[in-house]
């Protein structure tokens, strides 16, 4: 189950890297003819990046263009369907969608392994994350097969997440007795480490839960929340990195399996391209989140304003030594014995960090 599949990881890396070529060919070219097919997709967060910029234009402009028209999508933002997030796995093993964006934070409370990658506090830069993303993909990929009878499709990020408070917070230890809202568990083990307590708020109430005082702080990715325009009611933010927004898109298994190889092999080849410039817009993002939260310039509209404060080496020390004694220890508690060694076996490898038994 936890084997690492090095000829998958190298197939995916040459479909990305000839994706883009391929994108634009007629649909006949890529072998016989593929299907005529319309998804039904749930995408995540309507204000979000990831779905302005790139999963509503992928559905609405990209694969049809790029297969003459024979394969289109239905997507619904995962607000604007009702949903939290927490529901898109479950769904599509069910058949209500038949692709679905998700949040690994969000859908880990299912299954612990897949959150291996995506642990609180392990990177500090878009290219380590891809990296671990990559070392711990088919992993996930076993187990979405195994849990949500779904293939995985793509991965990719969302900025960094930080720190946003509506009163001073100028080290990790001003947030001890505070209630900070985390949307995965491994957060809520980094904060609930700090002597914070870890309060579980969807995205979209992840505001309103600030402004009524039902949390002190909110952790959340530094592009997001600008979006959500966090900055009319969060005044400081503190700038250590917690985590990244790692996320997915999976397809239904069943009906994966009931398309043509071509139209597979299709869709593969332009997830494939679409998880290349995903990746391209989380750099994008992660350049100009903090200055459009801060005093700016922001190229995409006003400065939010918030106080900034950068961590100290002091922090960043803590940081790591709360990542080894209660994310990892509490993450393998959770998943078993037996996450430890394929974990040390990628991500651990990658980082050059190891779990101890």
């Amino acid at each position: 189950m936890f084997d690492v599949e090095e000829n998958n990881v190298k197939k995916i890396l040459a479909i990305a890297a000839i994706a883009a070529g391929l994108s634009t060919l007629p649909a006949t070219t890529l072998g016989e003819e593929i299907e005529q097919v319309n998804f039904k997709v749930v995408g995540s967060w309507a204000g979000l990046s990831p779905y302005k910029n790139f999963e509503s234009k992928f559905w609405q402009q990209d694969l049809p263009s790029a297969s003459n028209g024979r394969i289109t999508g239905q997507i619904s933002p995962v607000d604007t369907v009702g949903l939290k997030g927490f529901e898109v796995m479950r769904l599509l093993k069910l058949g209500v969608f038949d692709v679905a964006f998700g949040a690994i934070g969000y859908v880990a409370g299912d299954n612990p392994v897949i959150e291996g990658a995506a642990l609180s506090s392990l990177s500090q830069d878009v290219d380590t994350t891809w990296e671990l993303s990559r070392a711990y993909r088919s992993i996930i990929a076993a187990e979405f097969e195994k849990s949500f009878n779904a293939k995985l499709l793509m991965m990719y990020a969302y900025s960094s997440n930080m720190f946003f408070c509506r009163e001073p917070i100028n080290s990790l230890a001003d947030i001890k007795g505070k209630k900070v809202r985390t949307y995965s568990t491994s957060l809520s083990d980094l904060v609930e480490g700090a002597g914070a307590s870890g309060v579980t708020v969807a995205f979209a109430e992840m505001v309103p839960a600030l402004e009524k005082g039902v949390v002190d702080c909110v952790v959340t990715g530094v592009m997001p929340a600008y979006n959500a325009k966090i900055g009319q009611v969060a005044r400081h933010m503190y700038g250590l990195r917690v985590g990244w927004g790692e996320s997915f898109a999976a397809i239904n298994l069943d009906t994966f399996n009931r398309l043509s190889e071509s139209t597979r092999e299709f869709l593969e080849t332009q997830f494939a391209d679409l998880e290349r410039r995903m990746w391209e817009g989380t750099r994008n993002d992660e350049n100009t989140a903090v200055a459009c939260n801060t005093s700016g310039p922001c190229p995409i509209g006003e400065p939010a304003g918030i106080a900034l404060v950068r961590p100290s080496p002091d922090d960043i020390e803590l940081r790591d030594q709360l990542l080894r004694s209660s994310v990892l220890k509490n993450w393998v508690e959770r998943c078993g014995t037996q996450c430890a060694d394929p974990w040390n076996d990628t991500v651990g490898k990658t980082l050059g960090l190891a779990i101890e038994q």
